[in-house]
Parts: structure tokens; C-alpha cells; sequence
């Protein structure tokens, strides 16, 4: 349906409504403005919080749990979904709000050239019936005089008093009233045939091709808003595969998530390496006191002392509580000390932990040395050979520099492993005084306990099947009886590391041992330090040691990380 035929006489209507259609775009324009600008400030606010959020601290110093690790993860998800809306902000500013701030300019300056045309030939029309209605006018003019002169001229004809020349003055007025009659008459049908010529041109010429320019700019205003529709659409759905893809990243890190892992990072983190401090002995000062029975002032001495009637024995400085006296941070707070170059203020445990990352580090560094010297030496035999490449002789202090550095290197590795072995010495050291009993009675072989204590009765010893032959159990190391380490394990449970079954029943009466059973399973917590006990936990939680001869141990693949 044409504008020109059906609504040729709706020029202004049109330019109303072609200016609607202008206001139209610049409206939708300043919302998709507006959202782009949601986009933007949400994506700023994203990237804003994830930094906020974002460990500070070097990677040595962060928690390796697996819930902060996910956490990270969900950070690095985070900042990719902000990415993708700045993604969308971006597309609708160039191919929507741009696309449609550029067509408006465009459909503004095409409308002003349309309804320009429009209103020029509005005008010639009008020109033209002006020079019409004048000539129309004119021609009236002329006729009513021409009546009144030829109503003159009758009149004077007629009259007898009326003088010749009087009668021909009014004769020669109606000739030439009547010759301008009909000249104005002539004019006017010629203005009004050129008026109408010029009238049929305008409604069925230019008024239909100005209209049919109009209804064009008008449409493809129509399909140009449909497609900006279209592309404010495609400019979300594009980024929707790599939305999803981060939040299954998200979904992804949350079943990262590992509690008995953590759990094992604890330990890992804290474990000290300490003993547990011993029974604190009874040291009575009432030893010298009189006793008498009348005199009824001594009256709290302890039962067991009166028992042995023996005096008590003095505090011994080389005990294994005298040195802990004033250590015993179990539950306290513990005791600051300064940082040592050899970690010799942190627990064995730790200290080993950051002796071996040292170690560690330094090896790496010395590895660049190496490589940086063998690369000098190569560059100093091509300048050997080809002198004009260059002088070896410069690259001496270099490699002299290397070599030091080296050797430097070299010295710190061996001084950190001097220290490593001897943190190692003292843990093992400390594993076999974990099977020594308190009272360090030598007992022959096969009857002394991971503790060292000897039975006498020999009814208590352990029988083996019948269809097995017993292996003989561990001896044990005899330490010193005053030797101790002021060092102190950890509280939380040792992680399982494997499993064992029992190829013989135990009966474990010794303080320290586990009493197994035939084809019992039993969980593995500490591998045989080389003394022959392994230490085990039953599924009821008791832990103990057990001849390793007596099992039959399956370790986990992950025991060593663990």
C-alpha cells in the first residue's frame, strides 16, 4: 500500500509521525546506552571484588587447602564471567547503540532532504494558483468596468442633450473597457490551465515520489530497529558457552573441596614432631620432718610414700620434666623465639619442612649457575674460534663471577643439609626412645616390648598358630636413661598411610604395644623406623605398636605425601 495514492493529501501528518520515528530511535538508543552502562559498572564491580577478595601474600605464605584453592578458583571464574560482561558492553556499543546513534544521523538529514521537496513543490503549487486567483481577479475587474462604460455610453447615446464629442469620448471607454476584458479574460484561462497542469503534476508526480521516499526511510527504520533488537540479543547469547563454562568451573572447584585432605594439610602444617611430656615425679620435702604419731602436724604425706618408707628422690636436673619445667605451651600459648638461620626455633617437623625447601631453592639457583657457566664456556669457545665475533677474554669476569657464585651455592646446600641430617638423626633417634620402656631393664631377646620392659611371666607370652612358625620379635635399643628432647608431638591423630593383616595373634601386655588378633586388619599410622615395630590403630581407635614381623602391610600409593 502506497503513501502517494491512499494519504497524498497527509503531508503534515507524515512529517509528524517521521519525526516520531526519530524520537523512537534516539529512545531506544539512550536504554540500550543505559544498559551497556549496567554492564560496564556490574563488570567493574565484579573485577573490583575479586581483586578485594584476592590473596595479597606470596604463593609460599598462602594455605594450600583444598576449600582455599577452590575459593581462588571461584575468584578466577568470577573474573572471567566480568570479562564476558565487559564482552557484552562492548558488542552493544559498537554494533547497537553506535549502529543506531549512526542511522538516526543518517535518517534525520535523508528526512529533512524529503519533506524539503515536499514543501518546495507545496510551494510552486501555491505560486501558481496565486498567479490564477490575480489573473481571475484581474479579468473581474476588467468586465465590471467594461459594464459600467458600455451602461455610460447607452446612457449618453440616449440622451438628446448630450453632445457628440460626449457620446464619443464614452463610445472609445467601452471599446477599450471591453479590448482589456478580454485581454484579463485570455490571462486567466492560460493561469488557469497552467494552474492546473501544475496541480496534476503535484498530486500525481512529485507528491507520490516524495511520499513513496518517505514510506522507504520509514521502513528500513522499521527493519533497522529489528535488527538492533536482534543484536542486543545475539551480543548476550554469544558469551552464554563461556558463562557456562565458568560457572562449571565454579561447580568444578566446589568438588575440589576435600575435608580429609585438609585435615591431612593440618598435620602437615603443624606437626611439631615433639614428644609428649612424661608424668611429673613427686618430690616430698617433708622427708626430714618428724613423724611422730602424737604430734599430728605432718598428716597430708602421701600413701605411697609411707608405703615405700623410703625417702623420695630429689629432682634430678638431668630429667626429662626439669628441662620443660618452663615449656609446657601444650594448651598455651607457645613462647616466642627469634628466627634462626637454621630454623633451630621451630619444631623438628617444621624446621625439616623449611631446611628441604631451602634445600630445594638453592639447588634450583645453583642449576641456573650451571647453565648460565656452560653457556659462558660455549659463547668463550665460538669467540675462540672465530675472533671476529668477539673477545673471550671479556667474558672471564663473568665466568669468574659464575664460578663463585657456584661455589657460594655449594656451601649453603651442604651447611642446610648438615642441619637437615641432623634434625633427621634426632627424629629417628626420637622413634627408637618411643619403644624404650620407663624403667630401661635389659631383657633377653624376643621378650622385651616396644616400651623395653621385660615380664616375668612367662605365661603371657604370645603363641603363634599352629600351622605358622612365630618369627621372633624386635629387640630394642637400651638409651640413656636421662636423655630427652624438650619436644612435644602434636594433639591431632596421625593419617592412616596403609593397612596390615595379622599373620599371628599378639598378646601386647607391654606398655605401648597393641594386642592383635589372627587375620585381624589394622590400620597403618607409622612406618617401621628400622627398630622392627610398626606403629598401628585398630578401627575402635586404639593405637599402639606391633611386631612388623607379625603383619602382612599394604601401603597406600599416597603414603609418602601423606
Amino acid at each position: 500500500m502506497s503513501w502517494g495514492t491512499e494519504i497524498w493529501d497527509q503531508f503534515d501528518n507524515l512529517d509528524k509521525h517521521t519525526q516520531w520515528g526519530i524520537d523512537f530511535i534516539e529512545r531506544y538508543a539512550k536504554f540500550v546506552k543505559e544498559r551497556l552502562d549496567i554492564e560496564q559498572t556490574y563488570a567493574k564491580q565484579l573485577r573490583n571484588l575479586v581483586k578485594k577478595y584476592c590473596p595479597k601474600r606470596s604463593k609460599e605464605e598462602e594455605p594450600r587447602f583444598t576449600s582455599c584453592l577452590s575459593f581462588y578458583s571461584v575468584l578466577n571464574e568470577l573474573n572471567d564471567y566480568a570479562g564476558q560482561r565487559e564482552v557484552v558492553a562492548e558488542e552493544m556499543t559498537h554494533k547497537v547503540y553506535g549502529e543506531l546513534m549512526r542511522y538516526s544521523q543518517d535518517f534525520k538529514a535523508e528526512r529533512k532532504h524529503h519533506l524539503q521537496e515536499g514543501r518546495k513543490a507545496q510551494q510552486h503549487l501555491d505560486h501558481c494558483w496565486k498567479q490564477m486567483d490575480n489573473s481571475k481577479r484581474k479579468f473581474e475587474r476588467e468586465c465590471k468596468e467594461a459594464e459600467k462604460s458600455q451602461i455610460t455610453y447607452d446612457r449618453l447615446d440616449n440622451d438628446i442633450n448630450a453632445t457628440k464629442s460626449e457620446v464619443e469620448k464614452a463610445k472609445a471607454q467601452f471599446y477599450l473597457r471591453t479590448h482589456m476584458a478580454d485581454e484579463s479574460k485570455n490571462e486567466y484561462a492560460a493561469q488557469l490551465q497552467n494552474f492546473n497542469g501544475e496541480q496534476w503534476k503535484h498530486f500525481n508526480n512529485a507528491i507520490p515520489h516524495i511520499f513513496k521516499n518517505l514510506q522507504d526511510m520509514d521502513e528500513r527504520r522499521t527493519v533497522k530497529l529489528g535488527e538492533t533488537y536482534r543484536s542486543f540479543a545475539e551480543a548476550e547469547r554469544r558469551v552464554i558457552p563461556i558463562v557456562s563454562k565458568c560457572l562449571e568451573g565454579m561447580v568444578s572447584a566446589a568438588k575440589a573441596v576435600d575435608s580429609r585432605k585438609d585435615s591431612i594439610i593440618v598435620v602437615e602444617s603443624f606437626k611439631s614432631g615433639f614428644d609428649p611430656p612424661g608424668d611429673f615425679p613427686f618430690e616430698d620435702f617433708s622427708q626430714h620432718l618428724s613423724r611422730s604419731g602424737s604430734d599430728g602436724t605432718i598428716s597430708s604425706t602421701p600413701k605411697v610414700e609411707r608405703e615405700r618408707e623410703a625417702p623420695a628422690p630429689r629432682s634430678d636436673p638431668k630429667h626429662p620434666m626439669s628441662k620443660t619445667k618452663n615449656k609446657l605451651w601444650l594448651f598455651g600459648k607457645k613462647p616466642k623465639a627469634p628466627s634462626l638461620e637454621d630454623y633451630s626455633h621451630l619444631p623438628p617437623e617444621q624446621r625439616r619442612k623449611r631446611l628441604q625447601q631451602r634445600i630445594d631453592e638453592l639447588g634450583k639457583e645453583l642449576q641456573k649457575e650451571i647453565d648460565q657457566r656452560d653457556a659462558l664456556n660455549k659463547m668463550k669457545d665460538v669467540y675462540e674460534k672465530n675472533p671476529q665475533m668477539g673477545d673471550p677474554i671479556s667474558l672471564q669476569p663473568k665466568i669468574s663471577e659464575t664460578m663463585c657464585n657456584m661455589e657460594k651455592l655449594r656451601s649453603e646446600i651442604h651447611k642446610n643439609e648438615t642441619w637437615l641430617s641432623e634434625v633427621e638423626g634426632k627424629q629417628s633417634s626420637r622413634g627408637d626412645r618411643r619403644h624404650s620402656a620407663d624403667n630401661h631393664h635389659h631383657t633377653p631377646q624376643g621378650r622385651e616390648s616396644p616400651e623395653g620392659s621385660y615380664t616375668d611371666d612367662t605365661s603371657q607370652e604370645h603363641q603363634a598358630p599352629q600351622k605358622r612358625t612365630t618369627p621372633p620379635k624386635p629387640g630394642q635399643p637400651n638409651p640413656d636413661p636421662h636423655e630427652f628432647d624438650d619436644e612435644f608431638d602434636d594433639d591431632d591423630p596421625l593419617p592412616v598411610i596403609g593397612h596390615c593383616k595379622a599373620l599371628y595373634s599378639f598378646d601386647g601386655q607391654n606398655e605401648g604395644t597393641l594386642v592383635m588378633a589372627d587375620d585381624e586388619v589394622l590400620y597403618i599410622i607409622e612406618e617401621d623406623k628400622g627398630d622392627g615395630w610398626t606403629r598401628a590403630r585398630k578401627q575402635s581407635g586404639e593405637e599402639g605398636y606391633v611386631p612388623t614381623s607379625y603383619v602382612e602391610i599394604t601401603m597406600e600409593k599416597n603414603s609418602k605425601g601423606s
